[in-house]
């Protein structure tokens, strides 16, 4: 059951397109990404779902509420983390908690209970009394988490929630947004430029230039490449050429700078048949299957942009 769904979402700014007809669904209990670079119009449509923006044309619609003319229903349906950090940091973390319970009118008996409760959740509750600018990035990051989830909502939108995070700090967020979807059973909409995050995603929306160009599982996509990148560097390359062509009926492309590359369903099987059909020296041999970042370039024609403080080195995998 869709709980999000979009139509020819179309936003301009000073007749620039941001969002340019854009339309998708999200099923209930998914985490859902979008993933694009910086300007891609990832932001402008989560602030047009959660009716902090007004759309020029299209429809928008969130938990059965329409984005433009029914945006109390929305905003009660939804809980929203942005990108900066919108903490009070000379409230403690219960008293930040404590006021957004306020701006929703939750019950005073409630109020309470939840906020006791998500504390727990979020691993903060021996620093509840604390003030927030003691906190580091991750601790603030899941406060603003544990904040948006106060009054139940349906869909929890995460725009770039990982944003100036360490790498170690990225993957413990990831790993508690995952759990908690395992507890509270939210559908999770989220942004980001980190190819390791969308991973994450059960589907995710490849974004750019304010259009979607492809929305599919992150396996769906990688696949849709068809085929692994073998790497061969041999004795006499022009021979294994040929060899590969005439013996085994592959289609290897020379690299100029030496050896060879060619593309194979399952790379794993051919490997040994081309070890074995081929009568001069291989050097090296390598595999290389396909990854989001290759479903980006081959779609859009560059690489994503990314984070300039973010070592692409020091990346960690996340895992559901």
């Amino acid at each position: 059951m869709a709980i999000i769904e979009v139509r020819d979402l179309v936003k301009s700014y000073n007749g620039l397109p941001a969002v340019n007809g854009v339309s998708f669904s999200v099923e209930e209990g998914e985490i859902f990404g979008f993933l694009g670079p910086n300007g891609a119009g990832k932001t402008t449509t989560i602030n047009i779902l959660c009716t902090l923006l007004a759309s020029d044309s299209g429809s928008s619609m969130v938990n059965g509420f329409d984005s433009m003319t029914e945006p109390h229903g929305v905003r009660s349906s939804i809980g929203l983390v942005f990108q900066e950090m919108t903490l009070d940091n000379e409230l403690t973390a219960y008293e930040n908690l404590k006021f957004h319970c306020y701006l929703y009118k939750m019950k005073r008996a409630l109020t309470a209970q939840r906020i006791e409760e998500l504390l727990a959740v979020v691993g903060l509750s021996d620093r509840k009394n604390d003030l927030v600018k003691k906190f580091s990035g991750g601790m603030k990051r899941r406060l603003e988490i544990a904040r948006g989830l106060l009054h139940r909502p349906k869909v929890l939108f995460l725009d770039e929630p990982t944003l100036g995070l360490d790498p170690q700090t990225r993957r413990n967020v990831w790993e508690f947004i995952a759990d908690l979807r395992a507890r509270e059973g939210n559908t999770v909409f989220m942004t980001t430029h980190y190819m390791d995050e969308a991973e994450a995603c059960d589907r995710i929306a490849i974004i750019d230039g304010g259009r979607i160009i492809a929305c599919d599982t992150p396996e769906n996509l990688k696949l849709s490449l068809r085929g692994d990148t073998i790497s061969l560097e041999t004795e006499d390359d022009a021979k294994a050429c040929l060899e590969l062509k005439e013996g085994l009926g592959l289609e290897p492309t020379m690299i100029k700078d030496g050896g060879l590359t060619l593309i194979v369903e399952h790379g794993e099987k051919e490997i040994p048949r081309i070890l074995k059909g081929l009568s001069v020296g291989v050097r090296t041999v390598n595999l290389k299957r396909p990854t989001l970042d290759d479903v980006f370039l081959h779609m859009t024609g560059r690489e994503i942009r990314e984070d300039k403080n973010m070592n692409r080195n020091s990346r960690q995998p996340f895992r559901r």
